[in-house]
């Protein structure tokens, strides 16, 4: 552009309106991002702090539908910014749904683990220090985060399991309930007094302070064995107390049976010999 048609008063009027205009733009612009950091700011903690107030939802799901509605919210300010510029929006907008789809394509296996760890914090099967039973591994509850939960092992292993195999499958919560039941057989001769054998174990398990009153200790013969006159015996405690009364009663039962000669058989085997 020539010096002389910058003094052009037309040429002075258009370059002042487009000044004007790019300086309009820039401050709707600068507005519309100050506004909308404001609200995405407000949305997160809004949300963060509704899930801290449940009683029922974690803390992480909070986090993350916070930050999820932040960057939902703060993407339509960018594009209501770019419009600002008569930037067309259209094909960004498509550009940014082929992206979305291509990573959520290549990221689905993460994703589906994702999905799961919300359900698990929202429902919440189990919970921290619960043990529990997640596919097919044993173990107490150490830390559920949006992808993984972890289990502390009984001999101090640490398992990580996916949480989509997690929610995808049976999942067998030993400690959601206050109180458990205690299920033990024990095998007589067939020469022993069976009403005899049903006393001692019945006395002997109650006479354990752990074990509830209220249902009684149930004992009752359960299968005819090939050596043995089977009794099964079932009795309740608190959930904590399950391990220490099992162990318990195998070793007591054993010692009154001794004191009271009753036997535990064992399989006989017997050699014929015959002469010729």
């Amino acid at each position: 552009m020539n010096p002389e048609d910058l003094m052009n008063p037309e040429t002075l009027a258009t370059m002042v309106e487009m000044g004007i205009a790019a300086s309009t733009n820039v401050v709707l612009a600068a507005i519309i991002l100050i506004i909308g950091l404001f609200i995405a700011g407000s949305v997160r903690k809004a949300i963060r702090n509704a899930v801290h107030k449940s009683a029922t939802m974690d803390d992480t799901l909070g986090g993350f539908f916070g930050s999820l509605a932040y960057y939902g919210i703060m993407a339509m300010v960018v594009i209501a910014m770019m419009g600002t510029f008569g930037i067309p929006t259209t094909s960004f907008v498509a550009t940014l749904g082929a992206a979305s789809l291509a990573i959520g394509l290549a990221l689905q296996g993460t994703l589906s683990n994702l999905a799961a760890g919300v359900m698990l914090i929202l429902f919440r099967p189990y919970r921290l220090g619960d043990w529990v039973e997640l596919a097919g591994t044993s173990g107490a509850v150490k830390e559920i985060t949006l992808f993984t939960t972890v289990l502390g092992t009984g001999d101090n292993k640490k398992i990580i399991i996916p949480n989509s195999k997690s929610w995808g499958d049976t999942i067998t919560n030993y400690s959601a309930n206050p109180t458990r039941r205690v299920d033990l057989t024990f095998s007589i001769d067939y020469s022993d007094d069976i009403g005899k054998a049903m006393k001692v174990i019945q006395d002997t398990i109650s006479a354990d302070e752990r074990v509830h009153s209220d249902p009684a200790v149930f004992t009752a013969v359960a299968a005819h064995g090939a050596s043995s006159v089977d009794i099964v015996t079932r009795a309740w405690c608190n959930t904590g107390d399950y391990w220490g009364v099992h162990f318990d009663a195998m070793k007591n039962v054993k010692e009154a049976f001794d004191a009271s000669g009753i036997s535990i058989p064992y399989p006989h085997q017997v050699n014929i010999t015959r002469k010729a």
